[in-house]
């Protein structure tokens, strides 16, 4: 037996469980926080034999896909020299995509 976890971004997440559900793969989500951006993300739980993972892993490949989108920056910048004013300024950043980990489990219990 796997454990698949799957960290996706938020607008991904509801997608990718009904599509993994609709697979008859059981999934259990929880709400994360990202580093980067500070934003939110889900961390999707899946435990699978290990002869169905890549098929888990391709249907994550398949909705969650890397685009980009702009963003104010998470820092404000200074603008003049002292003056106070602070003034965020939007950049381009890749989201989307997703960070997977397969681990074993040594035991499974559903009591």
């Amino acid at each position: 037996m796997k454990l698949v976890l799957a960290i996706v971004q938020d607008d991904d997440a509801m997608d990718l469980i009904e599509e993994l559900t609709d697979k008859n793969f059981r999934v259990t989500k929880l709400a994360t926080t990202g580093g980067f951006l500070k934003s939110g993300n889900t961390t999707l739980m899946i435990g699978v034999e290990k002869e169905v993972v890549k098929d888990v892993v391709k249907v994550i490949e398949d909705v969650c896909k890397r685009r980009k989108e702009m963003v104010s920056t998470p820092a404000p910048t200074t603008i003049g020299s002292g003056s106070g004013m602070y003034m965020p300024y939007p950049i381009e950043v890749e989201v989307g995509g997703a960070t997977v980990f397969v681990l074993d489990v040594d035991q499974f219990y559903k009591v």
